[in-house]
């Protein structure tokens, strides 16, 4: 084909604008696979960059999308040949180099994963970058040396996309989940995924005490600011808490009191540069780790042509779980 439909982002007079356009084939950028795109998915980043409310996108025009999963078409990279599975998410896809939300993507094949066997290309996008992000930050906390024996974890922004997955893995994992949300209709829910209770996200907004009640072993945030201060001055002798995620914020206005008196790490999970090794693990693990049932109960499914209206939600909150984007 020599267009293709993508959802286009272009610099405006003032800020951005976002609109699904045909795309023309010999404007892709430079890299020797490309990839026929079947599935994307909608992540709090995606957002930001649709609604032009961060500074996200840092190269125009830009196809907007930081995850796909599709067949590759052509290849001239020894590791991957046509009509090979594939994953793709990060690398600054939809920040610096045309992204996702496309039907076509052409990427360095150094960046690319292999689909795990059993699963499908929409399950991966089910997944997503927010569930791979959400798996980086649990193998960080076993590394650190976490075991379910040493107590509860805590997981904030539990209803979003880091959030249901990071429930869903450590409570199948044998965790004592504590998940932390604004949305109290959202207990069955996050019940329904493995939470064992919910406290309100209030707990933990306010500015605290430098150091508090020793209340979990570990955990995994994706808001940032004033709540991850608040869990590190409540995480337990040597635990550890996994960052990743600002949605609160990119200050953290804490202190370096639960560092050097309780001997807590502060553990930060990068999902974009991310070394492929730990990639591979990564997927691997989510393959084996994640109830493909409770995956399915998160997700939900829109067209391409929904994208920038759902962009808007995933940032006001209005949006729990997963969302996967039917691209072909």
């Amino acid at each position: 084909m020599a267009t293709f439909k993508a959802i286009r982002i272009d610099k405006a007079e003032k800020g951005t604008t976002a609109a699904l356009v045909q795309f023309d084939e010999a404007d892709l950028m430079e890299g020797d696979v490309t990839v026929r795109v079947e599935w994307s998915t909608l992540n709090y980043k995606d957002g930001l960059a649709l609604t032009g409310t961060s500074p996200v996108v840092r190269r125009f025009p830009m196809i907007a999308g930081i995850d796909f999963a599709g067949t590759v078409e052509s290849s001239t990279n020894p590791n991957w040949k046509s009509g090979d599975k594939v994953i793709g998410n990060g690398w600054g896809m939809g920040e610096t180099h045309l992204g996702a939300y496309a039907e076509k993507a052409r990427v360095k094949g150094d960046w690319l994963v292999r689909l795990p066997d059993g699963m499908s290309a929409r399950d991966a996008m089910a997944i997503g970058t927010a569930g791979y992000t959400a798996m980086l930050s649990v193998l960080a906390l076993e590394n650190h040396g976490l075991k379910p024996a040493d107590g509860p974890v805590v997981v904030t922004g539990a209803a979003g996309g880091v959030g249901s997955v990071a429930i869903a893995v450590l409570s199948q994992l044998g965790y004592h989940v504590i998940a932390s949300t604004g949305r109290a209709s959202e207990e069955g829910y996050l019940k329904g995924l493995g939470a064992a209770e919910i406290i309100d996200r209030n707990e933990l907004s306010a500015p605290g005490k430098p150091l508090g009640k020793e209340r979990w072993a570990g955990g995994v945030d994706s808001v940032g600011s004033t709540t991850l201060a608040n869990l590190l001055a409540m995480t337990k002798y040597r635990g550890a808490i996994a960052a990743c995620g600002l949605a609160g914020g990119m200050d953290l206005p804490s202190s370096v009191a639960p560092f050097i008196l309780r001997g807590v790490c502060l553990l930060g999970i990068d999902s974009v540069m991310c070394p492929i090794e730990l990639r591979k693990q990564a997927w691997a693990r989510l393959s084996r780790d994640l109830d493909a049932a409770k995956l399915a109960d998160i997700t939900q499914e829109i067209a391409l042509d929904q994208v920038i209206d759902a962009g808007a939600k995933v940032l006001a909150g209005q949006v729990r779980g997963r969302t996967v984007v039917k691209i072909g």
